[in-house]
């Protein structure tokens, strides 16, 4: 008989903590997810050491359950303490960014806020990067709302031979790594700061990406844990800035801006999505979000303006149907933009 959360919790109520408690009496069972006989869930705990032996009589327990597989994440919370100091410091980063394993180079696709086509743009630079002869990793960072599967047209679990590293999945040439594929697709992600940064950290250093030219990264939109747990864990080579030309856009966008800045994170360039919508009926041009303001930000701060995407029904079905633009209709006009950033980023050495 298939598992089922209640088999889990029950079974882990077996399992006492070094309090004596049991692990959900405890309450250290958290984003637990139970699918085709696979466990998966996060201990978060105050120091991991205690907990690894307690780790290892979880995972013989439930496989004696007649688990087909457990992955447990421990992630450690930190103690409470005064209100930081606002100003950054530099000393106060516990260590320095490190590479990936066998991955050359690690370029982050980021935007100020939301709905600005990010996630769209990153896997078509894939993509484009890919039909270039690059060989191309995707790693989806969004945690919260992890879009890059159905985008990219990936489905199924990843799998852990070994349980200690994770295959990625692959299609299009891109080998691509999300959270969105251990979660069901309509599943919230509940996490705290430690447990976001403990599972990014998973994905960047405990997945087997192989030989990779380039490392392509969707951010969340914004300046949180996860894009400074980037910037600190792993060796940036640079930051693609995407905006829509609106002027509340690009207030967003100088603050990603700013903050790639303070953590010593180059900007390889910026590209101005929905830039123009042209009528497919009288062919009539009409600026829905306004015209030319990342171009002038761009200039303002000295760095490549890479493209000028325009808004365009095709992009956004290829998208939702799992075959970015670049994928689909490689030759199109709306696929040229992005074919025209991954040709630059390359012939830079970027890419």
């Amino acid at each position: 008989m298939a598992l089922n959360r209640e088999d889990v919790l029950a079974c882990l109520k077996g399992v006492k903590a070094p309090d004596g408690k049991d692990l959900v009496e405890a309450g250290l069972v958290r984003a637990l997810n139970v699918e085709d006989g696979a466990v998966r869930f996060v201990m978060e705990v105050a120091s991991p050491e205690p907990y690894i032996p307690i780790k290892e009589q979880a995972e013989a327990a439930l496989t004696a359950l007649g688990a087909a597989s457990v992955s447990i994440v421990m992630t450690a919370h930190s103690k409470p303490t005064p209100p930081p100091d606002l100003k950054p410091s530099r000393a106060a980063e516990p260590t320095g960014p490190e590479k990936i394993p066998d991955v050359d180079r690690i370029i982050a696709i980021a935007s100020g806020k939301g709905g600005v086509g990010k996630s769209t743009v990153a896997s078509n630079l894939a993509c484009a990067l890919a039909a270039e002869g690059r060989r191309v990793g995707m790693l989806d960072a969004d945690v919260y709302g992890p879009s890059q599967p159905r985008m990219l047209g990936v489905s199924g679990r990843p799998q852990s031979p070994d349980g200690k590293l994770i295959l990625p999945m692959r299609n299009y040439g891109v080998t691509m790594m999300s959270i969105g594929l251990m979660t069901n697709e309509d599943q919230a992600v509940v996490w705290r700061g430690p447990m976001l940064m403990g599972a990014l950290q998973q994905m960047m250093m405990q997945v087997q990406w192989g030989a990779l030219d380039v490392l392509i990264v969707d951010l969340p939109p914004g300046t949180g844990d996860v894009q400074m747990t980037l910037a600190q864990k792993a060796h940036l080579d640079g930051a693609v800035i995407v905006s829509t030309p609106q002027d509340v856009a690009l207030l967003d966008a100088r603050k990603g801006i700013d903050m790639f800045n303070q953590m010593g994170t180059p900007i390889l360039g910026m590209i101005e999505n929905m830039s123009t919508h042209i009528c497919s009926q009288c062919g009539h041009e009409e600026h829905v979000f306004g015209h030319g303001g990342v171009v002038s930000e761009a200039e303002k701060l000295g760095v490549p303006l890479l493209a000028e995407i325009p808004l365009h029904l095709d992009i956004r079905l290829a998208a939702d149907g799992g075959a970015p633009i670049v994928v689909s209709k490689p030759d199109s006009a709306q696929a040229q933009g992005f074919r025209t950033v991954a040709k630059a980023l390359i012939e830079a050495g970027k890419a």
